[in-house]
């Protein structure tokens, strides 16, 4: 079976910065696409980074996130990364990881029925 596991959540204060680690267990992990999400009380699920598997692991970021968040992964450990700096109130959220071993792209919202999904992990900033 497949699993998407993410660590790394907790309490940071505004300016602070969070590394969140996603394992995944069960396809190809050097074949697929990753991508994380996030997801704020009263929000939509949204994507904040994916990063490709094809040559040269293409990145994309949410606007919102662009210069502050940085996705990365070791195919070696099967672990996708998001190091997130200069942290705001307005990244806390529940942020989720998930796989898609086609790399078929990913969608602006969340689609939990495409991919494999984490549970996710909770980010608070707050003085």
């Amino acid at each position: 079976a497949v699993r998407v596991v993410e660590s790394g959540g907790g309490a940071v204060q505004p300016g602070g910065s969070l590394t969140l680690s996603c394992l995944v267990s069960g396809l190809p992990f050097g074949a697929s696409a990753m991508a994380w999400y996030r997801q704020a009380p009263g929000n939509e699920c949204v994507l904040v980074a994916s990063i490709r598997s094809r040559h040269g692991r293409p990145t994309s970021y949410a606007d919102s996130v662009k210069g502050r968040f940085t996705i990365s992964r070791d195919d070696a450990k099967n672990t996708v990364y998001l190091k997130m700096e200069n942290l705001e109130a307005e990244d806390s959220a529940v942020y989720y990881c998930a796989a898609d071993a086609l790399d078929a792209g990913w969608e602006p919202r969340c689609r939990r029925s495409f991919g494999y999904w984490g549970q996710g992990t909770q980010v608070t900033v707050s003085s």
